[in-house]
């Protein structure tokens, strides 16, 4: 059987990543002989749809099980309709969630657990990136893998931001014109 994780690193004991749809790398794990092949994330960077994308190449790769820190209900409804069930991930190594899902210590989820759009950062969802990056000034990485994780969602967040005053700033100039 195979099974997936999410991650921040391409290796048994990189972290587990608590992001589904915008992880850095999903780790494969055949559960028999515990060989794993680390993907890089295709839809990482997707303007929209993350989850689904994501979902559907986790699919197309074989995985049985999906064993993640979140899934949002577009994600979930991909991975409910392929019959893929999704065990809930704390923290940890990627090898320390398999080991918890070999022995029967992971939570199935029957839904989804963040909103849609959650990992899209500041001014779209309201989710765990946004609240991670929030926070990000009180915690210190302690890893390089953490510090990449880290400055990506910090990009996506100026991104988002940037987009956000753009629209902004479009629409104030629209209003001052029609006046």
């Amino acid at each position: 059987m195979k099974v997936v994780v999410t991650s921040s690193g391409a290796d048994l004991d990189a972290p587990a990543s608590p992001v589904f749809g915008r992880c850095l790398t999903y780790v494969f794990v055949d559960l028999e002989t515990m060989q794993f092949e680390a993907v890089p994330n295709p839809a990482m960077s997707a303007g929209g749809g993350a989850g689904i994308q994501a979902a559907q190449f986790v699919i197309e790769r074989g995985a049985q099980a999906v064993l993640t820190g979140n899934v949002g209900p577009n994600a979930f409804n991909v991975f409910q309709a392929a019959g893929v069930p999704i065990y809930l991930v704390e923290e940890g190594t990627v090898r320390e969630a398999v080991e918890a899902y070999k022995g029967g210590r992971l939570q199935a989820v029957s839904g989804a657990n963040v909103q849609a759009h959650a990992g899209m950062g500041p001014g779209r969802g309201r989710g765990r990136d946004e609240r991670r990056t929030a926070s990000l000034s009180r915690s210190v990485p302690t890893t390089d893998l953490e510090r990449e994780e880290e400055i990506n969602v910090l990009r996506r967040a100026a991104a988002d931001l940037r987009h956000q005053l753009a629209e902004v700033m479009e629409r104030i100039e629209k209003l001052e014109k029609e006046s």
